[in-house]
Formats: C-alpha cells, structure tokens, sequence
C-alpha cells in the first residue's frame, strides 16, 4: 500500500510533481530504446498545443485481440491528451524504432476491456486508477469514460 501512497504522491493533483518529472524522462529515454518493449514501455511524441515542441513521454502499450492501445492513467485532463487530441491524433511512438502513428480515441463504452488489460500490465497506473486490477469488466465499464484510451493506427502509407 505504501507504494501506491508514493505513487499517488507524485501526481498530487493529476500533475507530476519535480521527482516525477525527472522519472518521466529517464523513462522516456529507457522506452525510446526498445530496452523495455517486452513490457509494453513505449515513448510518445507529441506536438505540445501551445508551445509547438515536441513533448516526450514514457507510456504502456497494451496489445488487445492484434490491437495496439494507449491509456491515461491520470483521465482525460492532463496535457499529453489535450496535446493528442489537439494534434488530430498525429504522433510518433519510439520503442527502438520510430514510428508515425495516428492515435484514435475509443469510445467510452468500449474502453473497459482495454482498460482491464492495461492495468494488468501497467503497475505505475495502478495507484490512479480506483478499480482492482482484477475487478470484473462491470467496475470497469462504471469508470471507462474517465480514462481515456487510444487505439494505435500506422501511420505508413499502405
């Protein structure tokens, strides 16, 4: 429990704190490598809205039935979203490789699978997430629309 308490501490207000914010890039730079793709680390790039740059950050990447996903763990107010969203949902994912992607937004009332899933794999989301890891789908249908998730879409030409 005292894990989830630290972790819930560094994103007091769904914002991360300094120690969070230097956690974020050495992660970013971990995923980017593909060192940690086993465990579905990925890092997002993302134009930020309002200054133009690029943003980085480390993610989970769940796969559900040959699908990729992402998801917020801290809901749908926090800046990598609103950036996604801003963006039409052109980013760029690096996990060894760099790769063009189109991030669609999944409706709510199919979020609570993947949702399930993700918290399976992603034990840092666990603390900000208010469902157990192994809640029946029903607990997680009553929280889907809170989370948002993003199905993965190459960008590539086909």
């Amino acid at each position: 429990m005292k894990r989830h308490t630290f972790r819930r501490w560094l994103y007091r207000g769904r914002r991360p704190n300094w120690l969070a914010q230097v956690m974020i890039r050495v992660d970013a730079a971990v995923s980017s490598t593909g060192i940690t793709a086993k465990y579905g680390a990925v890092t997002l790039d993302v134009t930020g809205r309002i200054s133009g740059r690029t943003i980085s950050l480390p993610l989970v990447m769940v796969v559900v039935d040959g699908e990729r996903y992402l998801a917020s763990m801290l809901g749908d107010d926090v800046q990598w979203v609103k950036n996604v969203r801003a963006a039409a949902g052109r980013a760029v994912l690096r996990s060894g490789r760099r790769e063009e992607v189109r991030l669609e937004e999944v409706p709510a009332d199919r979020r609570a699978p993947i949702l399930r899933i993700y918290l399976q794999h992603a034990p840092g989301a666990r603390a900000h997430i208010p469902v157990d890891k192994d809640a029946p789908l029903s607990a997680f249908e009553r929280i889907a629309s809170a989370y948002p998730v993003f199905h993965i879409v190459s960008a590539a030409p086909v």
